[in-house]
């Protein structure tokens, strides 16, 4: 006879998977011990968390190839630094530097007398900082400082201040003997009068800039730790409050709290244990499954253990976001166990472990095959991912799924085997002594509840259903089947899938960086009070011209300025302010009465130009006769969000590519991370349509319905643009860290349809409707058993301090409940839609003898 409905793939498996059970439940110490030993064996791995953590956010949480690291590249090589003449606006890294905001308490005026002399006692605090460089060498900023002129770079908006009132200082810029000093990123919360004077500003920022020599880069370090020091004793003052950061305080947090999770996963696994042995009670004192439900949770652990411990032992980067994958797996084992929980309770008491086994493993087996295989696929495709961060997440995820596999038909069959054997025995589920089954009349109540068991349901052979089995059975399930109800549920997922496009195209883009720290860090408070008073100048954009260019060219010239001015008139870009060493030299050149169009004059006078105007010789690439590159500089402005980053990068990049005139790019230290912004798009629609295809094969080979495999497929794009959508009701952005877990956690979006779908077409009833309400009685309850154990045990996530937990939290409670939905609502109709009653040739050919799941 050969396959019959794409069986040709699931029919050999499932009898392999039969014999596998079989041999479970002949030699279940076996199998239970080797799973003990290998996570004894690969457990001392866990020894080297401590050197494989690798939290660099360059280096973790950016493309490999972004765009910006080609362009600082290129920056670097044609514009060396000159450490003699510091230029912030010219720095192509961050820097090493640290910071402070001074906020006025009231909000109203920093620059008020009392709030002003605060904040200048406490730099003149931050100059008196030093530290020991060797046994008998102090140093302090004057030591370390950055310097231009010989100077150490200050802060001028206290120079300005001390020498006039407040009322005298212009913004953006205030003149100055030596040039006009931008105090657009320095004050904030600024309110002018109709002469662009400072009346009052709510915040005021300094900066200390330190060399970075390989030579003083110790003793630097140690004078950042000074400058923390100083502000976590800083009892606070009267007038004015005050955030810190330092060019290291990411970093600093971040390695500082990789293994934060570790306490709440400790909370998960006990709230997963606490809940999988209430929902496996039972009165019945043999066939109680407590032990079953603790040796379950137990599985998933030595799956975490084991799979961390080789990935370690083999030097694979730990990285914080890897600390997520421990709730997912949680929550696949136990959605394992509870599949194979119920298998079990469907197959006859009487029948021997090993056949009771066999049978179990034939379809419990087979269902959880199907989803682990395209779990595993989707993360070994993460592997590939332009973020390391996402794939040192995809391989810790990929093998722990392989050993929560393996340890679910081994470890955990095997316990199920030795549990079989005791029920068998009629023992008690706590002491193991045999117990009558039959209530005793001339014992107690207490005695009969709690020593008296084993009883099974005579018709069937099988355990008795549990309530929850009943209600899918007797009110659920024909509920939902009643066609006014279909027409309900069709209706209802019709309405979801417009909210869910709706809220696809409303979804927020952008990170903020400081959410990988804590609340209540120092980072986090710094960079808000830096978005909410100095979010009116954004970032200073080297606008490079990448390629020999002929200045000289009164013609070519023009056209440069145009692209030039096309920048200056885009909305992030204030058309004031543009710093250019080529319209100043052509100021000199009239000033000087220089003939400037001849290339000759042009090239030999501009040594002259730049012993006046060091600062610029920074700015030109000139080798030889010729121009190789050169640079500008453009203010952004109005950039609060990371929507609006995105917004200012594209119109930048956009703009540079369109220039006729010459071979442009544009560069800031901060594009590195705005870089993610175009790849996180790009990687999560590429990652769900991958997700989608693989699930698409798989179900094709496993399940054997080709249009059941295409609507559980189907389930998938419908989750996806579900849970996208929803992220935007819930303030989720979609950003490197949500795209991880929204890529991880859409997978799992089909493990509910999924099962429902295998059970419906291995169901022997003979209508659709009849073969729904088998499906759900089967797996109503283990599903939702599977849904609220997770949910439960990842809500504790919710109470997290960090954003990349409660981001974790939220998604993949979108994507548990959502996929509830669909494996218990819309899938079960939409099947009944779309499907015949058996003809009786093929139920005379009883092709699907297969039990219920």
């Amino acid at each position: 006879m050969g396959c019959r409905r794409s069986d040709c793939l699931s029919r050999p498996l499932s009898a392999l998977f039969e014999k596998l059970g079989s041999l479970v439940g002949s030699h279940p110490v076996c199998f239970f011990v080797l799973p003990l030993l290998l996570t004894a064996a690969l457990g001392g791995g866990l020894t080297f968390l401590q050197r494989r953590q690798d939290n660099d956010l360059e280096r973790q949480y950016t493309p490999r190839k972004g765009p910006s690291k080609v362009s600082r590249a290129f920056v670097k090589e044609n514009f060396p630094y000159d450490r003699s003449m510091f230029s912030e606006e010219r720095l192509y890294d961050q820097g090493n530097f640290a910071s402070l905001i001074a906020v006025a308490t009231d909000d109203v005026n920093v620059l008020a007398n009392g709030a002003f002399e605060e904040v200048s006692q406490l730099n003149a605090e931050i100059l008196n900082i030093t530290v020991l460089d060797g046994p008998n060498r102090t140093l302090g900023f004057r030591d370390l400082c950055q310097r231009a002129h010989r100077e150490c770079v200050s802060n001028r908006i206290l120079e300005i201040l001390d020498s006039k009132d407040p009322s005298g200082v212009g913004f953006p810029f205030h003149p100055s003997p030596s040039g006009a000093v931008f105090l657009g990123s320095v004050l904030g919360g600024v309110v002018t009068d109709r002469n662009g004077s400072v009346v009052s500003a709510q915040a005021v920022k300094l900066l200390y800039y330190l060399d970075d020599e390989e030579s003083t880069a110790e003793v630097a370090k140690s004078w950042l730790r000074g400058f923390k020091a100083l502000f976590k004793g800083w009892t606070g003052s009267e007038h004015i409050t005050v955030s810190y950061y330092t060019s290291k305080s990411k970093q600093e947090e971040i390695d500082s709290h990789t293994t934060d999770g570790v306490p709440l996963f400790l909370i998960t696994y006990a709230c997963a244990i606490t809940f999988s042995v209430i929902s496996c009670l039972r009165l019945d004192s043999v066939r109680n499954k407590v032990w079953v439900a603790v040796f379950g949770v137990l599985s998933s652990g030595l799956a975490i253990i084991s799979s961390f411990g080789l990935l370690l032992y083999i030097g694979v980067p730990f990285v914080i976001t890897v600390a997520n994958s421990p709730f997912l797996i949680l929550g696949i084992g136990l959605n394992n166990m509870f599949i194979l929980v119920s298998d079990w309770q469907h197959t006859k008491v009487k029948d021997s472990v090993p056949h009771r086994m066999a049978h179990s493993y034939k379809e419990a087996v087979m269902s959880i095959t199907i989803t682990a295989l395209t779990d595993l696929l989707k993360f070994s495709i993460g592997v590939t991912s332009d973020f390391p961060a996402v794939q040192s997440f995809c391989l810790y995820t990929s093998a722990s799924i392989i050993f929560c596999y393996f340890y679910t038909i081994t470890f955990f069959g095997s316990f199920l085997a030795l549990n079989g054997k005791r029920e068998s025995e009629n023992r008690h589920w706590l002491t193991c002594r045999r117990i009558p089954s039959e209530k005793l009349d001339h014992r107690s109540k207490a005695y009969n509840l709690c020593c008296v068991g084993g009883g099974y349901d005579h018709d069937t052979g099988a355990e008795k259903k549990q309530p929850a089995s009943n209600f899918f059975k007797d009110h659920y399930g024909p509920l939902l089947v009643r066609p006014g109800v279909k027409a309900a549920v069709l209706v209802l997922f019709a309405v979801y899938l417009c909210a869910s496009v709706y809220g696809c195209f409303h979804v927020q883009q952008g990170i903020e960086l400081y959410d990988l720290a804590a609340d209540d860090s120092h980072v986090t408070t710094f960079n808000r009070k830096d978005r909410e008073y100095f979010s009116a100048y954004g970032p200073t954009v080297m606008v490079v011209v990448s390629e020999e260019f002929p200045y000289w060219d009164q013609a070519k010239r023009r056209e440069l300025q145009g692209c030039v001015d096309a920048f200056r008139g885009l909305e992030h870009v204030d058309d004031d302010i543009l710093t250019s060493w080529l319209n100043s030299y052509l100021s000199y050149g009239e000033e000087s009465q220089l003939n400037l169009e001849d290339r000759h004059v042009f090239l030999t006078n501009l040594s002259t130009f730049f012993d006046l105007n060091p600062f610029f010789k920074q700015d030109v690439n000139l080798t030889g006769d010729a121009i190789h590159a050169s640079r500008f500089f453009i203010q952004t402005v109005n950039i609060s969000n990371g929507g609006e980053e995105i917004e200012m990068l594209h119109s930048l990049t956009d703009t540079a590519e369109k220039c006729e005139a010459a071979s442009l790019l544009v560069y800031n230290q901060k594009f590195i991370f705005y870089d993610q912004y175009d790849v996180v798009v790009y990687s999560t629609i590429k990652n769900v349509g991958v997700i989608t295809a693989v699930m698409l094969v798989v179900s094709l080979l496993l399940i054997p319905d080709p249009l059941c495999s295409l609507w559980v497929t189907f389930s998938i794009g419908s989750v996806t643009a579900g849970v996208t959508g929803f992220m935007w009701l819930w303030d989720v952005s979609l950003d490197s860290i949500s795209m991880i877990i929204f890529t991880v956690c859409i997978g799992f979006t089909v493990d509910f349809s999924a099962h429902v779908s295998y059970a419906f077409v291995s169901s022997e009833k003979a209508t659709p409707d009849e073969r729904a309400v088998d499906a759900l009685t089967n797996l109503g309850y283990p599903i939702l058993q599977g849904v609220f154990s997770t949910i439960l045990g990842v809500s504790v996530l919710a109470t997290s301090e960090f954003n990349t937990f409660r981001t974790f939290f939220k998604i993949f409670f979108l994507v548990m409940c959502l996929g509830m939905l669909h494996g218990l609502v819309f899938i079960p109709v939409i099947l009944t839609l779309f499907r015949k009653p058996h003809k009786d040739e093929e139920k005379k050919e009883n092709i699907f003898k297969s039990s219920r799941l």
